[in-house]
């Protein structure tokens, strides 16, 4: 698409011409091009450069003058960048104030400005630049004179102020007076749409000027019908009318359509360029209006009707190549177009194609597969124009007759440039003329580069979106043409990358093509391994079904998949790998052998391409085995090669190299091997190593270990000759997978060994056990945890038949429900948020200090503790102590695990370890409850009462200077008992807000507190000021075991319980009740009822008392009184009881008007006990 000049490529702006006054152009053109849509703009710096501005020429597609051509070629160019639609002249304050003789000049060139224009039908601008200081000089009269001169209207003469920002504001958008019937109005008028109106106007005359010629069908030709459709829909595009646009697009190329076959106004050659150039021109720009328009499948179908338009027209069989590069073009500017366009743009294109039925494919929606059919067309061409040439014989390298062809004026056509005396003329050409100049033009370039950058963006493409085999086969052309050209590292590469896919899918033929290019791309490399690589490859690859030969033609430079060709190949590769062939390399002037001095070195892995050549299955024969203790492991070889291969020496490599060993080949020498054999490995002999096509060879030897641990089997190396190597990854008969390109085969399947049930589960691993430990591992337990102590847990290391030398103690504590340690409260990380933390571990010290470890470790963290251990001798042990906290209760599991050396010389290599548990359940000693209790027979009625708020919801409600009963009860909560030792409160507020009493209390005696039992502390608070929230403080309780199981833990332990806030308020009525504690049976008592207000407002009271069976009462059972602010009323009752024992009194309801709120006493502060008679005790002198 860059092929195309700048003014099809891109939208048509409005453009306009600024004459006079040049410091102003800038200011005026960057304004012009910042608006939406923008618009061009020819500065002229002085009114002697009108000239510039071509004149109307006289017209030539009249019916008597003949056609030259359809659209010429630079008409387009000329209406965006010299034809403009809008001339402003721009004047000076000088220039109209100044004498006559300026006033004239003025005019002068005004009459010039007219009569420049007249012709074209451009719209003419005044605009009169002045400066701030002198903008009120300027005679009303003179600008009144020059708009009448200019013939404008009043709209179109602007007044620039360029030196004050405000009034150059007010110029740019400023308010024009318009007299209407009589009436002055005020509108507000940009320069830009000044501009703007009047280019949408000349390009509107000047569309509907040639459209009348087609509407009256004022053409001879169908020539003259393509032009005219042609500059209707540039004028359109001008006025961004974009439907229009398309309209007349779409009639040119109709028109276009019937020309082929008609028209006989050049010869047929250049007649059919011609006609393909400006069908090329008309529908890129109906491309590109569709696409921008978010017409998208509208696009792909004109697009499919184009191309299938011409695609048949080939030409003249000499120029064929002309045609397949036409058609590549079409393909690639379109599939650029799909990648510029945006279906978010604001351009609306209203649809007008049809769709037909046959709706395009997926893959039409993207551009990749139009760039890979553009590079597969320009490949066509390239084949084209290599027959052409090998054809012509009069078409040298340098051609002085084709330089002197250049291009026509109109669109697609080509001239012969002469020269004249002094002039030049244009003379056409013939049509073997022209086809050697194409001929000539062609030789002059290489279209593989072309193809490649065209594949390219194929490739890429299709590898974005995840389309592989789409991808591989972009990738394989583009390998083809990168060879073609002796660029044998980028063919390599691409060849690499699509071999890939098809050993993944499976694809034979295709690799084998692709193998086949790689071997030759290596040959051009001078790369020895990667040739001897893809021969191996390629001769290890399956059979092919079928007549092979019938795909001679595509199998690449290695010919047809045949067993004859894998022979060949095979015979080749292990020629080259034994130094007994040269492959030279004639593009590089190269040459590789192998020999000593470059010896050959293959590895094969699990997923490596060539493990079909040689794969290697390792089986043990049982899971585990004791140190020392032989073991049984068979190695099984297999190759697909064609061809036997006899191995001359195989190495067996274990993770551990003491276990390594060297099996050689009994029928041939070991001339030059020996310098592998490592000292003190052992070497073994088999009666041959002869690898058949699909058969297994089967080797089992001894093998044993005497270090503890995974004894695991990693290579087995094969050498071939003293200079060829490999060396394969060892896999297990257990989990061996099969190739893709195998999978399917139909082939005799045979067992790796002979033993089935170790054919299918056989591993290349065995596990080496450890010796039995001989050190006992000893966890003291202590019973329970308490949650707030350090629980102290003895561990005892004990020798029994093993000395101890750098020994490791490691300590881990886990969470038996799977749970971390860490609290999910908590999120930062601290010691308060663990459920449980290793807090210490002390050890005991070793009576001999020279048998101490110098290099003691000894590393704490919350679930996690590392220590060393002092060597010990047979028989004697060590200890530590490790202290262990609950911050909450939980259980964990305890494990302790001791690695330690039964040799002091070797420590590293072996290594013993002895692993214990324990659960240990973390439990909360004691459980701290609280609640309040009134004063006996006293009950307030406090406000918060009297609110609908949810018990849940509503903190305790304390009465102000009212002394409250406050209890505190504590249980213990583990399976031991607790000695209690203090208890105290600790406030957080001042003490001017509450009084407590006692506040703190140490006991003179340890309280014993036994598992289940509860003990209770009373305590007094008495309220001091009116809160909302009150903060009371936290109990704090000191306690200790009541049994020490050892001597460091008899410390004492604190728990902490924060009591919640309360609320404090003045109570409005405090009812209280008064009796004696107790009666006599017949005796009357006083019962009395007293009622405080304590607000400032006078209370009307309700009070009634309920009769009683036990008692007979006297007084009111029923009344209303006033209590007055500040002061208190007294109901008194006589009561006599009738029955015995403890009986309920009489209940008293009181009520308070004001507030629709009752008390009644509790009923256990309403009983009394009622004794038969009163105790007559005589006392006997003394006893005072």
């Amino acid at each position: 698409m860059e092929e195309y000049p700048e003014e099809l490529r891109t939208p048509p702006v409005a453009l306009t011409c600024l004459v006079g006054c040049p410091e102003v152009h800038p200011l005026i053109t960057a304004y012009l091009h910042s608006q939406q849509p923008p618009i061009n703009a020819i500065a002229l710096p002085d009114f002697s450069n009108i000239p510039v501005i071509p004149p109307k020429k006289s017209p030539t597609d009249t019916p008597s003058a003949p056609l030259a051509g359809i659209i010429k070629r630079d008409w387009l160019s000329k209406h965006r960048t010299r034809i403009p639609a809008v001339l402003a002249a721009i004047f000076t304050s000088c220039d109209l104030s100044a004498d006559p003789a300026h006033w004239l000049q003025l005019c002068s060139h005004l009459d010039n400005l007219k009569a420049s224009i007249r012709g074209r039908n451009i719209k003419l601008v005044l605009l009169l630049v002045t400066n701030w200081d002198n903008k009120d000089d300027t005679s009303e009269e003179r600008i009144l004179a020059l708009r009448k001169r200019a013939e404008v209207d009043l709209k179109n003469l602007i007044i620039f102020v360029p030196d004050h920002e405000e009034e150059l504001q007010k110029s740019l958008n400023r308010q024009v007076p318009i007299e209407v019937f009589g009436l002055t109005s005020i509108i507000f008028l940009k320069v830009w749409t000044v501009f703007g109106e009047l280019a949408a106007t000349y390009y509107r005359d000047e569309g509907r000027r040639v459209r009348s010629r087609l509407e009256k069908k004022n053409y001879t030709s169908i020539e003259l019908y393509i032009r005219y459709c042609f500059k209707v829909a540039i004028y359109a595009e001008f006025r961004r009318d974009w439907l229009e646009a398309l309209k007349f697009y779409e009639d040119a190329y109709h028109g276009l359509r019937e020309m082929v076959g008609t028209s006989t106004r050049m010869p047929p050659i250049q007649r059919l360029v011609e006609i393909k150039a400006v069908a090329e021109q008309l529908h890129f720009k109906m491309s590109t209006l569709l696409l921008h328009g978010g017409k998208v499948l509208e696009a792909i179908m004109w697009f499919r009707q184009h191309t299938a338009n011409y695609r048949k027209l080939v030409g003249s069989p000499e120029v064929i190549f002309l045609h397949w590069e036409w058609l590549s073009r079409q393909y690639m500017v379109f599939a650029q177009l799909l990648e510029t366009s945006s279906p978010n743009d604001a351009l609306y294109v209203p649809s007008t194609a049809s769709v037909p039925e046959e709706k395009p494919t997926e893959w039409e929606f993207y551009p990749a597969y139009y760039y890979q059919l553009a590079a597969t067309y320009m490949k066509e061409k390239n084949t084209c124009l290599e027959f052409a040439l090998s054809m012509s014989v009069d078409v040298g390298p340098i051609d002085g007759s084709a330089e002197s062809v250049v291009a026509s004026a109109y669109l697609g056509q080509y001239s012969r440039l002469l020269e004249h005396e002094d002039t030049f003329i244009m003379q056409p050409l013939t049509d073997e003329e022209y086809a050697h100049y194409a001929l000539a033009e062609g030789k002059r370039f290489q279209d593989s580069f072309e193809i490649i950058a065209l594949l390219k963006k194929s490739f890429e493409a299709y590898s974005s979106s995840k389309a592989e085999r789409a991808a591989a086969y972009c990738g394989l052309q583009m390998a083809r043409e990168y060879f073609c050209l002796n660029d044998f590292s980028n063919a390599k590469q691409m060849f690499d990358s699509v071999a890939n896919l098809y050993r993944r899918e499976g694809w034979l033929l295709s690799l084998w093509e692709v193998l086949g290019y790689l071997r030759e791309c290596s040959k051009g490399m001078s790369s020895a391994k990667d040739f001897i690589e893809y021969s191996l490859e390629m001769a290890s690859l399956p059979e092919a079904t079928g007549s092979v030969e019938s795909f001679a033609n595509g199998c690449g430079p290695a010919g047809p998949a045949t067993h004859s060709e894998r022979e060949k190949i095979h015979k080749e590769a292990f020629e080259v790998s034994r130094g007994e062939l040269t492959l030279n390399s004639d593009e590089q002037n190269s040459a590789f052998k192998v020999n000593t001095d470059n010896p050959l070195y293959l590895e094969i892995d699990l997923i490596s391409p060539l493990r079909a050549t040689l794969i290697p299955l390792v089986a043990f024969h049982h899971p585990t085995v004791k140190p020392g203790a032989p073991s049984l492991i068979t190695i099984s070889l297999r190759s697909q090669l064609p061809i036997n291969v006899e191995i001359d020496q195989l190495e067996v490599q274990f993770n551990q190299s003491e276990c390594n060993f060297i099996i050689s080949n009994g029928q041939k020498p070991q001339t030059g091997l020996n310098s592998n054999i490592q000292p003190g490995h052992r070497v073994e002999t088999a009666p041959d190593l002869v690898l058949a096509t699909n058969k297994w060879l089967r080797l089992t030897y001894e093998i044993k270990s005497d270090l503890s641990g995974k004894l695991e089997c990693i290579y087995v190396i094969a050498r071939i000759g003293p200079n060829f190597t490999i060396c394969c990854r060892a896999e297990s008969p257990a989990s061996m997978n099969d190739s893709p390109l195998w999978k399917f085969e139909n082939l005799l399947e045979t067992i790796p060994i002979k033993d089935p049930g170790l054919a299918l589960s056989g591993q290349k691993a065995i596990q080496v056990e450890e010796p039995d430990p001989q050190v006992d591992l000893i966890l003291g337990s202590s019973g329970p945890a308490l949650v707030g102590e350090s629980f102290i847990l003895p561990v005892t290391v004990s020798s029994k038949g093993h000395a101890v030398h750098s020994g490791e103690l490691k300590i881990n504590l886990v969470d038996t429900r799977g749970g971390g340690l860490l609290s999910p409260r908590e999120e930062p990380f601290s010691s308060d948020n663990l459920h449980v933390e290793l807090v210490d571990m002390s050890c005991d010290t070793p009576g001999d200090q020279s048998e101490a470890p110098s290099d003691n470790i000894q590393k704490i963290q919350p679930s996690f503790g590392l220590i060393s251990v002092p060597s010990l001798g047979v028989g004697e042990s060590w200890s530590c102590k490790l202290k262990i906290k609950w911050n909450r209760p939980k259980p964990i599991m305890l494990y302790v695990s001791l690695g330690y050396s039964p040799q002091s010389d070797e420590p590293s290599l072996q290594k013993v370890h002895v692993h214990k548990s324990l659960q240990i359940e973390g439990k909360t000693a004691v459980a701290i409850n609280h609640w309040y209790m009134l004063p006996f027979r006293q009950d307030p009625l406090l406000l918060s009462k009297l609110k609908s708020v949810s018990e849940t919801d509503q903190a305790p409600s304390l009465a102000l200077n009212e002394k409250t009963m406050f209890i505190i009860s504590v249980k213990n909560c583990s399976e031991v008992p607790l000695k209690l030792l203090s208890m105290s409160i600790e406030t957080e507020e001042k003490s001017s807000a509450c009084t407590i009493q006692p506040q703190q209390e140490e006991f003179r005696e340890a309280v014993v507190n036994m598992p289940g039992e509860e003990f209770k502390k009373v305590f007094t608070i008495f309220p001091k000021v009116n809160s909302s929230k009150l903060k009371i403080g936290t109990v704090s309780l000191r306690w200790e075991r009541g049994e020490q199981p050892h001597s460091n833990t008899n410390a004492s332990q604190v728990t902490k319980h924060r009591l919640p806030d309360v609320s404090v308020e003045l109570p409005l009525l405090v009812v209280s009740s008064e009796c004696p504690p107790h009666a006599f049976l017949g005796s009357p008592f006083l019962y009395s009822v007293k009622i405080l207000n304590q607000t400032e407002m006078l209370q009307e009271i309700k009070c009634s008392i309920s009769d009683s069976q036990s008692f007979v009462l006297s007084g009111p059972h029923s009344d209303t009184m006033l209590v007055l602010p500040r002061s208190a009323q007294v109901l008194a009752y006589m009561l006599v009881p009738l029955g015995l024992g403890s009986l309920q009194l009489p209940r008293v309801s009181v009520t308070s008007v004001r507030y629709s709120a009752g008390l009644q006493p509790s009923t256990g502060s309403s009983l009394v006990f009622v004794y038969p008679a009163k105790p007559h005790i005589d006392l006997k002198p003394g006893d005072a």
